[in-house]
């Protein structure tokens, strides 16, 4: 195994994936929401440049290959855990990342099962921008849930009078009231238009590396 910079990236990738959890149980809310986002929009963008990197150094590795997407699973699913757990089991987020997570460890199993023939699921454009996808919903979730945990804190208490007037002048003054009271709930429903939106990008790839698997797990006769 080569300690090149990408392979670094990737391995640094997989380790923050469980300080997005850990976060949680060292710092209280809604600093953990904040740090949990920082943590895991860092941990993003090595996404994209390790394999930057790899390929215009050309050093692209065996070691990279296989680490880079299993970096990413963890990643995802780690931080999809937290939120589900920070958002009192909401329906609306429930399905969706079922759908995610089924998707991922049943890829993983047909990859396990086919063994030298796994060549043939090689990542996609289309798995390319379901992982895109995935790590933007969930870095709106995360702030959906912090903005949403500032308010409930009651880091900014107002009167009634106060509520109205920030509800008037809207975002366009960045209101800090209106932000936290506001600004969380349409960053929460942003994140869960895009959480679905990847849900079916997930299910679309999973089919099909479902119909490449296929033809090697049908019975011989």
């Amino acid at each position: 195994m080569n300690w090149n910079l990408p392979n670094i990236l990737t391995v640094l990738r997989l380790l923050a994936a469980p300080g997005v959890a850990l976060m949680f149980l060292y710092f209280d809310r809604p600093l953990a929401d904040w740090f949990a986002l920082a943590l895991f929009l860092g941990a993003a963008v090595t996404d994209w440049f390790d394999g930057y990197l790899a390929r215009a150094w050309k050093q692209e590795s065996r070691f990279g290959a296989m680490l880079d997407p299993i970096a990413d699973k963890v990643m995802v699913v780690t931080a999809l855990v937290v939120i589900v757990g920070n958002s009192g089991m909401n329906p609306w987020l429930i399905l969706p990342v079922t759908v995610i997570l089924f998707r991922e460890v049943f890829v993983s199993g047909l990859r396990e099962f086919l063994g030298a023939q796994a060549g043939l699921l090689k990542v996609t454009n289309l798995a390319k921008w379901k992982t895109t996808a995935q790590m933007i919903a969930i870095a709106v979730l995360f702030l959906g849930t912090g903005l949403e945990q500032l308010h409930l804190e009651g880091y900014y208490e107002a009167s009634p009078e106060e509520y109205r007037t920030a509800i008037e002048q809207g975002p366009r003054d960045w209101n800090p009231l209106w932000l936290t009271m506001e600004g969380g709930w349409y960053a929460g429903l942003a994140g869960i238009a895009l959480i679905w939106l990847a849900a079916v990008l997930t299910a679309l790839t999973g089919w099909d590396y479902f119909r490449k698997a296929l033809p090697f797990l049908r019975e011989e006769r």
